[in-house]
Order: structure tokens, then C-alpha cells, then sequence
């Protein structure tokens, strides 16, 4: 039975890694980033019924809408996070709110197990509506310190010119 999965690597047939990633703002790959949040779009169902057939509920689409994506990283003296964030609140008041900047569009990337990128999506429009600078801190914890922010957006959508990279 032939693969369908996998076009260039027949031979494959277990699927992509959810552990192999990167994103990508400002032209460079964000350093330190260990979780991001799934893309997701959800579509509104409309209801509605026609007078001569009362029996029957229809439904067609309305509005969609994209879920918040959420990105981690562990705490370090990196300031990609915070400058972002720093974007549309700043303790210096109003005026040092960036309208210019504070939007940016996002690249990630899905990683094969030899680091190739498999698959690849553009997020439009993103901006930081909520920021961590640290975690709850426990001396009696044993835990790595996440620093963390999420992104509202304005869409989503994957990159048809990445093709599947061929694995020796």
C-alpha cells in the first residue's frame, strides 16, 4: 500500500515532531523559545430556517476568528520579549508607545528531525497583549524561570512554496 502521507519520502511514516521549531521576527530567529501555542482558527456557525421547511435548522458560516498564540522561553538577559512588550506599554507614558512597530508579522517554522524545515506558516499582524516577565518564584521549586507573552493576530496561513525536504 503506497504512502500518501509523505510524497518525496515515501519511505516515511512516522509524522513530524512537535519538539523541532522556530520563530521568526524582524528577519531573525527569537533565541531561547521552548513552547509555542497552537494555531487555530475557529469559524461562527450562522442558524437560520426557511418559513416552508420549520422542521429544519440550517447553518452556514459567518465570522472566523484566531485564537491567541501563546510563546515561552526560559528567563535570560535576552530583551526581544520585553522590548516587543515594551511596544505598547511602556512605564515612560503614551508617547513612548510605538504605532509604527508594535505590530509584527511572524514566521514559524517545523523543524524535521534533522533540523530541515518540513512545513512552514506566515502570522499576520501580531501584536503583545499580555506579558510575563518572571514566574511565580519557590525557593522550594525546581523549576526553570519562564518569561512569557501572548500574541493577538490577525490570521494565519502556511507557506505552499516550503516543500516536503527530501531525508536521506
Amino acid at each position: 500500500m503506497a504512502n500518501t502521507q509523505f510524497i518525496v519520502n515515501a519511505h516515511r511514516f512516522d509524522p513530524y515532531k512537535n519538539f523541532k521549531f522556530r520563530i521568526i521576527w524582524d528577519g531573525r530567529a527569537v533565541a531561547g523559545v521552548s513552547k509555542i501555542g497552537a494555531l487555530k482558527h475557529t469559524t461562527e456557525p450562522v442558524e437560520h430556517r426557511e418559513g416552508g421547511d420549520p422542521s429544519t435548522v440550517r447553518k452556514s458560516p459567518a465570522k472566523t476568528t484566531y485564537d491567541n498564540i501563546t510563546l515561552e522561553r526560559g528567563v535570560t538577559h535576552d530583551l526581544e520579549f520585553e522590548n516587543w512588550a515594551k511596544l505598547i506599554w511602556n512605564i515612560e507614558g503614551d508617547a513612548a508607545m510605538s504605532l509604527k512597530d508594535f505590530r509584527k508579522d511572524l514566521r514559524i517554522e517545523l523543524l524535521n528531525e534533522q533540523g530541515v524545515v518540513a512545513k512552514a506558516y506566515n502570522v499576520y499582524r501580531a501584536w503583545v497583549t499580555s506579558y510575563q516577565a518572571l514566574p511565580e518564584l519557590d525557593a522550594n521549586g525546581n523549576a526553570v524561570a519562564i518569561e512569557s507573552m501572548e500574541l493577538v493576530h490577525e490570521g494565519w496561513e502556511r507557506d505552499m512554496g516550503v516543500a516536503e525536504p527530501s531525508e536521506s
